[in-house]
C-alpha cells in the first residue's frame, strides 16, 4: 500500500491523464507540492485528473487537486463522494481576502455609520414591538384564566418595584421638592411674588416631576434587575429547562414582572409626588415664611383634578413600558457574561428614553383636551 502521495502521467494528446495515488495530505505532501506542479507546467495539454487510486485527502489535497484544476483547466475523474464534498467545500472557501479594507472618505464613513446605527435601532424597535404583541396575546389568555396566574411572583414583584424603593424615591422627591422651590422662589422674588412657589412645586409635582422621575428609578432599579435576572437565567439555560418542562417563560418570568409594575407605578408616582411636595412645604415654611396650613389650603386651589387624572393615566403606560422593556433585554442575552451587562445597560437607557418620550406625547395629548 503506498503511503507517499505519488502521481504519474499517462497518454498523450486528447487523452493525456495525471494518476495521483497515495496519501494526499498535510504530513505526505510536503516533499511532492512542488515537484508536481514543475511537472505539471513540463506537460500541456492534460484533459483529466484521476483521483481513483488515492487512499485518503484531506484539506490541503483537495486545494492541491483544486489549484491543478486551476492551472490546466482538466476535468476531475474517480473521487469518492466524500472527496468531491471536500473539495467543494475547499473551493468555495478559496476565495481573496482583502487584509487591508477600501479606504473611504470621511463624509462616506459617517453617512454609513449613521444608516448602521438606524438599521439597528429600528430592528430593536421592532423587536421590542413583536415582545410587546407576545406579551399582550399572552396576558389575554392569562386574565381569561386568573387561575394560572403567578400570584406569588407578582406580589414579590411589588416588594421589589414598590417597597423597596419607597427610601430612595422618597428621599430623592424631598430633595427635586426642596430644591424646585428653592430656584422657584429666587426667580419669584424680584416681582415680589414669591408666593406663587407654591403653584410651581404643586403642579410641578403632581403634573409631572413626581411621577417621571419615580418612573425613571424604577428602570434604573428595577428594569436593569429584570433584564440580568432574565439575562442570567438564559446564560444558565434555565429558560430553556423551563420550556422543556412545559412552562412558559413569558407566563411565569414576563408577565409577574409586568402586572407588579403596572400596579405600582401609580401608587409610586402619587408618593413621589406627595415627597415632592412636602419638601416644597418644608422650603417654603421655613425659607418664605408661609406656615403649613396656609400651604396645604392654597394647594387645594390650585392642584386641579385634571393633573391627577393625567398622572393615573400615564403611571400604568410608564409600568409596563419599565417592565417590558427589561424583560425584553434580558430574553436577548445569548453569547456570554459580558452580554448581560451590555443587555442591562441597554433596558436602563432605553426604558429612560421611553419614558421621556411618552411623557412628551403625554404632554402634548393632555393640553390638547385642554387639561392645561
Amino acid at each position: 500500500m503506498a503511503m507517499e502521495a505519488q502521481y504519474r502521467f499517462e497518454g498523450e494528446g486528447a487523452s493525456a491523464a495525471l494518476l495521483l495515488s497515495g496519501r494526499y495530505t498535510l504530513a505526505r505532501l510536503g516533499s511532492v507540492h512542488d515537484r508536481l506542479f514543475a511537472d505539471v507546467r513540463a506537460h500541456p495539454g492534460l484533459v483529466r485528473i484521476d483521483l481513483s487510486e488515492i487512499e485518503r485527502i484531506d484539506t490541503v489535497g483537495a486545494w492541491v487537486v483544486g489549484r491543478l484544476v486551476q492551472e490546466t483547466g482538466a476535468q476531475v475523474t474517480g473521487a469518492s463522494a466524500d472527496a468531491r464534498t471536500l473539495m467543494e467545500a475547499v473551493a468555495e472557501a478559496d476565495q481573496p481576502v482583502r487584509i487591508r479594507p477600501d479606504s473611504a472618505s470621511p463624509f462616506v464613513r459617517f453617512v454609513s455609520e449613521v444608516g448602521r446605527a438606524a438599521r439597528i435601532i429600528f430592528s430593536e424597535f421592532a423587536q421590542l414591538v413583536a415582545f410587546f404583541g407576545a406579551a399582550l396575546v399572552a396576558a389575554v389568555r392569562l386574565l381569561r384564566q386568573p387561575s394560572r396566574i403567578r400570584w406569588h411572583a407578582v406580589i414579590r414583584g411589588f416588594e421589589t418595584v414598590g417597597v423597596n424603593a419607597l427610601v430612595i424615591i422618597g428621599l430623592m422627591l424631598f430633595l427635586v421638592g426642596i430644591v424646585i422651590a428653592q430656584q422657584g422662589a429666587v426667580q419669584l422674588e424680584q416681582f415680589g411674588l414669591e408666593v406663587f412657589t407654591i403653584n410651581l412645586v404643586g403642579r410641578a409635582s403632581i403634573r409631572e416631576l413626581g411621577l417621571l422621575m419615580a418612573a425613571i428609578m424604577v428602570a434604573g432599579r428595577s428594569g436593569s434587575a429584570f433584564a440580568a435576572q432574565i439575562g442570567t437565567m438564559k446564560l444558565t439555560e434555565e429558560v430553556d429547562a423551563m420550556r422543556t418542562i412545559g412552562v412558559f417563560p413569558m407566563d411565569a418570568l414576563v408577565l409577574p414582572r409586568v402586572f407588579a409594575t403596572l400596579l405600582m407605578m401609580p401608587l409610586l408616582g402619587f408618593y413621589a409626588s406627595i415627597c415632592a411636595i412636602i419638601g416644597g412645604g418644608l422650603y417654603c415654611w421655613l425659607g418664605l415664611d408661609i406656615p403649613p396650613l396656609t400651604y396645604v389650603q392654597l394647594l387645594q386651589d390650585i392642584i386641579p383634578m385634571t393633573d391627577f387624572y393625567a398622572m393615573l393615566i400615564k403611571a400604568p403606560v410608564f409600568g409596563i413600558i419599565i417592565a417590558i422593556t427589561g424583560c425584553y433585554h434580558g430574553m436577548q442575552v445569548k453569547a456570554n457574561a459580558e452580554e448581560v451587562g451590555l443587555r442591562t445597560t441597554a433596558a436602563v437607557v432605553q426604558g429612560i428614553f421611553l419614558v421621556i418620550v411618552l411623557d412628551a406625547f403625554f404632554a402634548v395629548f393632555f393640553s390638547s383636551l385642554g387639561w392645561n
